[in-house]
């Protein structure tokens, strides 16, 4: 049995819509395509052909995979504690070498996504802050050296 994977409501929403996607829209384009490859002759010579089928065996793959993740979902409980930093947690950071302010939200890695503020729970700075609580000084040690934080509000 998979581990549970732990999602916020909008990123189960996303991936559900994302297979619905891949069984629906994208396996008719990959069955038409197959098709289309099949008649322009001789299969066992046709690169197009060969490229489609490749196309639909990815395609699904991908469905097999997102059903067996979908199948370990979690959806987090909006009522965590929110005095400790825990996956779904939205935490407003202080750099303590630049007085930079900084706000990330925990998140799977399913669910990451660094350009919306996503950062995962087994990134290093997710498991830097996992625990800690507001007005805590927290050194995480990153490939780059060490980053400083003061965890200013923790919130969901």
């Amino acid at each position: 049995m998979s581990p549970d994977i732990y999602l916020t409501q909008e990123g189960y929403e996303r991936l559900v819509s994302e297979l619905e996607q891949l069984k629906t829209v994208k396996r008719r384009q990959l069955s038409r395509a197959v098709g289309e490859a099949r008649a322009h002759g001789d299969i066992s010579e046709n690169a197009e052909y060969d490229a489609a089928r490749e196309a639909q065996g990815h395609n699904e793959k991908q469905i097999v995979e997102l059903e067996d993740k979908l199948a370990c979902v979690r959806i987090l409980d909006k009522d965590m504690p929110v005095d400790q930093v825990l996956i779904g947690a939205m935490v407003k950071l202080k750099d303590m070498d630049t007085d930079e302010q900084l706000e990330y939200t925990l998140v799977s890695e399913l669910e990451a996504d660094y350009n919306q503020g996503k950062i995962s729970v087994t990134s290093p700075v997710g498991q830097g802050l996992l625990g800690h609580k507001e007005n805590e000084i927290v050194k995480i040690k990153i490939p780059a050296g060490v980053l400083i934080y003061k965890i200013i509000k923790i919130s969901r």
